[in-house]
């Protein structure tokens, strides 16, 4: 297993400290801090499993099917985190972790035509979007709080909901061909 493929492997390690430490909130108001930079430190190893796949031409097909599976389980452990303390309204995540649910359904039915499907830019973006809204949300909208009354952090979460429906619109376009050729399989 290379590097590349290791760093991942380790956000996905990190998926369960952090439940646990968002998990003793609110017995514990400082957990969520604790869990917040872990919660950002996973999201970091994304971008630094990405760099060191590409510099050292460590891309493989198993780094392509963990990568995003990483990114769907820690996004996904954090939305569900944020609607039990009622942080976050469930159909919000709901449609976040639906989108996610049916972009891996995709990638499932590409797979088992030998083609893997990588993430495309916009699904980086919506990344970037999901890891900045839910940063905000576990701070509760701090240190906006600090400037103005308005509800960034909710704002956020708008934002990243509408990049993320928009990212899974423009890959299933983009893939559409996939699909209809395993349905044409039948």
């Amino acid at each position: 297993m290379n590097l590349a493929n290791k760093v991942t492997i380790a956000r996905i390690l990190l998926i369960p400290i952090f439940i646990v430490l968002f998990s003793k909130y609110p017995d514990w108001p400082e957990g969520i801090y604790y869990a917040a930079i872990v919660f950002l430190l996973a999201s970091a190893t994304d971008k630094l499993d990405g760099y060191i796949a590409r510099k050292y031409n460590q891309v493989t097909n198993l780094g392509k099917l963990l990568d995003p599976l990483a990114d769907k389980l820690l996004i996904s452990a954090a939305l569900i985190l944020l609607v039990s303390q009622q942080m976050l309204y469930a159909w919000v995540a709901l449609v976040i972790v639906a989108r996610e649910v049916i972009i891996t359904g995709i990638r499932l039915v590409a797979v088992t035509q030998k083609i893997v499907l990588q993430a495309d830019r916009y699904g980086k973006i919506k990344m970037v979007s999901q890891v900045v809204a839910i940063t905000a949300v576990m701070f509760t909208n701090h240190p906006f709080t600090l400037f103005t009354n308005i509800p960034i952090d909710q704002i956020l979460i708008y934002i990243s909901l509408v990049i993320t429906i928009y990212s899974g619109f423009n890959y299933i376009r983009n893939n559409y061909r996939f699909l209809k050729l395993e349905a044409g399989a039948r």
